[in-house]
């Protein structure tokens, strides 16, 4: 089996758990979901060897394992500046850009104590992940932030547009 296919494959894994992870309501639970997607995610761009991609994803996970436990905001620095540095050593032009990018707006994400603005910061850093992987030529990896960006935006309908709307017309 050829890196590439076994890459996709992570990613199929990936996109269940990213998919699951916006429809549950309870932020440890949405966190959880996101923490084996990264992993899974880490572990395909290693296999396509996009290292700020691949070491990124490995922060996230760790990211998420932290916020599980702490909304502090003190952790918000210490990720940033572990995203910064990570995309500078690893540079590889605007792949790292975009992905130092996606992954501040998730950090910032990961430490929201409402999942309200943890989707709506996701969003934003999932909107530049899809483009990062557009360019990182992954279909899988395409495919998991369209599904991700949809997952998000129908769990932000169910719990927080349909209810305004039920109210408004009961």
């Amino acid at each position: 089996m050829s890196d590439f296919l076994l890459s996709q494959i992570l990613i199929g894994i990936a996109i269940c758990t990213d998919t699951l992870s916006f429809q549950f309501k309870e932020r440890k639970k949405i966190v959880a979901c996101l923490l084996i997607s990264c992993t899974l995610i880490s572990a395909h761009f290693m296999l396509l060897g996009h290292w700020t991609a691949a070491w990124l994803g490995l922060v996230a996970a760790v990211r998420f394992t932290t916020s599980i436990f702490s909304t502090s905001k003190k952790f918000i620095g210490l990720f940033v500046f572990a995203t910064i540095i990570i995309s500078i050593f690893t540079y590889e032009g605007l792949l790292s850009i975009l992905g130092c990018a996606g992954g501040i707006f998730g950090t910032a994400a990961s430490f929201c104590k409402e999942d309200k603005l943890l989707r709506q910061l996701m969003l934003v850093g999932t909107s530049i992940w899809l483009v990062h992987n557009i360019l990182a030529g992954s279909p899988g990896a395409v495919l998991m932030e369209a599904i991700f960006i949809s997952s998000n935006l129908v769990g932000y309908f169910r719990f927080y547009i349909r209810p305004k709307n039920q109210a408004l017309h009961p």
